[in-house]
This record gives structure tokens, C-alpha cells and sequence, in this order.
């Protein structure tokens, strides 16, 4: 702590080109909560259940994380916080749920204060950590750390801002469903995990509507 205040941690950054799931996921309950409040049998299961994927030569871990684990991660987490009474709370959405704009549950919970761990492309398939939006953008954290900018108009690097964001994202870009840097891609093969901190979510009336 320093001067008295618990502080968060900075977000980190995948050690080898597999793991973005587990370190995204690791990345949300950095985000959601301090240090001290975080039982360390979380980020256990959470390195313990994923990187299940094999590859197309049977290498295990060598294509990530499947939505199978995402999903009982989402459960597991669940029971987990009813159990241990840790505050937290885990939404699986899947298809043409996972979208940001109007009505959109991601919107929402990102409004809310939650995070949103969601695939989309970057090369290929990558888990990545939405923090927050607005009308045009969406703000994410990408443990695939670069340091050299965007060329593309809709694609910003953040580099003030380590406990929250990395990436400054056109709504545009992620709703595509083309497989193009941050896209969320074809609707019937999106995947997201929404977490929040019972203690800190905003209620609805509190909530700061971005889309009229």
C-alpha cells in the first residue's frame, strides 16, 4: 500500500504465445479487485483449467484455451464465490449476443463496472479483456504486448493507463464479422466471459447511459 491506499495491480502480459486465456482471465480479477482481496485458489484453477486445447500435430496447450474451459471457468468461479463468499459473478455468452452497441449485455456490464474477456482475431484466435466503452470505441487490455502503433484508423495503443487498458478500439472493428485485427468475427463462433464484483457493480439506476 502506499500513503494508505490499497492499489491495483498492473494488467500483465502472456509469457508464451498460448496462454492469453488464462492471463486474460487472470487480467479481469486484477481488474475487479485489489490485491489482498484475491484467494489464491482463484488464479490456481485458473491456470489449472485452461490451455486444454491441442493442436492440429496433438500438442497439448498449443491452440489455448477452449470455450468448454472458459465456460466452466465461468461456473466454477461462480460456485466458488457462493461457497467461499468471495463476491464475484460470471455471465457465459455466446453467438450473437456478443456484440457492443445499444442493448447490448457487454455494453451494459462494461457501464456497470464489470469486464468482459472475449476471443476475437488478432492473427488468429485471442483472448483479450474489455474494460470500458462508449458511443465509438471500446477500451481493452491485449496481453499480447507491441509496441509499435497502429496504421489502421480505429486502432490506438494506450500507454498511460497499465491497471485498466492498452487498447483504444473502434466499436466498427470489433462488431465485424470478418477475420480482421480485433473483430469479434463470424456471430455463431463468439464467445464472452462477463465478471463482476458484486461489491463495486453499479446498479442500472446508477448507471451512465452512453446510448440514446
Amino acid at each position: 500500500m502506499e500513503g494508505g491506499c490499497w492499489m491495483k495491480n498492473p494488467l500483465n502480459y502472456q509469457t508464451t504465445e498460448y496462454d492469453c486465456g488464462p492471463t486474460t482471465m487472470t487480467n479481469a480479477i486484477s481488474y475487479l479487485f485489489k490485491r489482498e482481496e484475491i484467494p489464491p485458489d482463484v488464479i490456481k484453477h485458473i491456470v489449472l483449467y485452461s490451455l486444454d486445447a491441442y493442436n492440429g500435430k496433438g500438442e497439448f496447450g498449443k491452440n489455448g484455451t477452449s470455450a468448454m474451459a472458459m465456460m466452466f471457468l465461468c461456473n466454477w468461479l461462480n460456485q466458488f464465490g457462493k461457497v467461499k463468499h468471495f463476491p464475484i459473478h460470471c455471465e457465459f455468452l455466446t453467438g450473437a449476443d456478443v456484440n457492443l452497441g445499444q442493448q447490448s449485455r457487454i455494453s451494459e456490464s462494461l457501464q456497470q463496472g464489470g469486464a468482459v474477456v472475449v476471443r476475437l482475431m488478432y492473427g488468429c484466435w485471442h483472448y483479450a479483456l474489455l474494460t470500458g466503452t462508449d458511443e465509438q470505441y471500446t477500451y481493452l487490455f491485449d496481453p499480447y504486448f507491441r509496441k509499435r502503433p497502429f496504421t489502421k484508423e480505429g486502432l490506438d495503443i494506450i500507454t498511460d493507463a497499465p491497471a485498466a487498458m492498452n487498447r483504444r478500439i473502434a466499436n466498427s472493428i470489433l462488431n465485424s464479422e470478418e477475420k480482421i485485427s480485433y473483430a469479434l468475427g463470424p456471430k455463431d463462433t463468439r464467445e464472452a466471459v462477463i465478471l463482476f464484483n458484486k461489491n463495486t457493480q453499479k446498479t442500472p439506476e446508477k448507471t451512465i447511459e452512453y446510448f440514446i
